[in-house]
């Protein structure tokens, strides 16, 4: 009969550990959901507060980017001011070194069109006074009044400036003999000589 009083006991004792492990599960289900709730309650309020927290941290963000930018702004107009002024600088230095340049080849140009003898325009405006003193002279002398030289002159002297080189020879042999005799006229041509006729074939 030992044998069967043991047994007995174990399944009492088998009974009373299922009960603990069922009492001890049903209060860890309990807890659980009490957890949950609190979470679900608290969660609200958490998620509120996080809200909260981003819209603080989107105005600061926010504001602090707007005073970046303006400062980045003010920086940008300053160096666009001064690559203004800067740029004016150059363009002014651009030009004036363009009008050296360009003073420097008309005198150049100047140089070497006085070396091949064209005169100048100066050298015109002397030598059309000096036809206009002389074409005086001849008029006070009792000479025909001469052709308007001034016009043709002035026609001439752009037009054909490989003549040019003559008319300034003419001006300075002028200025250097200013007494000269009037040119004579040029001889009419001789008549060619008739040649016998031929004698008549009969």
């Amino acid at each position: 009969m030992v044998k069967k009083t043991k047994p007995a006991t174990d399944s009492k004792a088998d009974n009373q550990l299922a009960a603990a492990v069922k009492d001890s599960a049903q209060q860890i289900w309990l807890a659980g959901l009490g957890a949950f709730a609190k979470a679900q309650e608290e969660g609200n309020k958490v998620f509120e507060a996080l809200v909260k927290e981003g819209k603080d941290i989107q105005k600061r963000t926010r504001a602090t980017a707007e005073e970046k930018l303006g400062a980045v702004t003010g920086r940008v107009g300053n160096v666009a001011g001064n690559l203004g002024t800067v740029a004016g600088s150059l363009s002014k230095q651009a030009t004036d070194s363009w009008d050296r340049l360009e003073t420097v080849f008309e005198e150049r140009v100047a140089r070497a069109l006085n070396r091949l003898g064209v005169p100048t325009n100066s050298d015109v405006q002397a030598l059309i006074a000096r036809v206009d003193a002389l074409n005086a002279s001849v008029q006070s002398l009792g000479g025909k009044p001469a052709r308007a030289p001034r016009a043709a002159a002035a026609r001439k002297a752009p037009a054909k400036a490989s003549r040019a080189p003559k008319a300034a020879k003419a001006t300075k042999a002028a200025k250097a003999a200013p007494a000269a005799p009037a040119a004579k006229a040029p001889r009419a041509p001789r008549k060619a000589a008739k040649k016998p006729a031929a004698p008549a074939a009969e």
